[in-house]
């Protein structure tokens, strides 16, 4: 019987060994991100890193976007939730139809946000500012004024 236990034991340790060879966790140092230009769906003048996962497909991805201070992303939705967490400057958010200044709250290296699926919300930069978004693909925005979607005019 005991011979039976510890070679159990034995073939448990060697499988969970092999998945864990097989499931290596990505690893990225900050000097190691690769920045590119934000997608066409945003304002022009972010960049925008992938870290995890596809945000043009199913599943979690975890994003990073640079913004220079001034930039501004006017009032839209998502049909998934994201979770933004501010890593670098000053990351200003708001919930509504158009982009209010007057009504964003403002968020310091280390400050988070949960923002809901389908909820208008906007967003903009006061200082040169780095964001990272958890959410769930396939990623979309939708405008709440159409005119504001950059993709429309590219």
């Amino acid at each position: 019987m005991r011979s039976v236990v510890l070679a159990s034991a034995v073939l448990l340790l060697s499988a969970a060994a092999a998945l864990a060879q097989d499931h290596k966790a990505p690893v990225t140092s900050a000097d190691a991100v690769q920045w590119g230009p934000a997608p066409p769906s945003l304002p022009k003048g972010a960049q925008a890193a992938v870290l995890a996962g596809d945000p043009g497909k199913p599943g979690p991805f975890t994003i990073r976007l640079r913004m220079l201070s001034g930039y501004k992303i006017p009032a839209h939705q998502h049909p998934t939730a994201e979770a933004v967490t501010v890593l670098l400057g000053e990351f200003n958010f708001g919930m509504g139809d158009k982009l209010d200044e007057a009504k964003a709250q403002k968020l310091g290296p280390g400050g988070f946000v949960d923002l809901p699926a389908n909820v208008n919300h906007f967003a903009f930069a006061t200082g040169d500012s780095v964001v990272q978004i958890n959410s769930t693909g396939p990623f979309a925005i939708k405008y709440v004024s159409p005119a504001d979607d950059p993709s429309r005019t590219q």
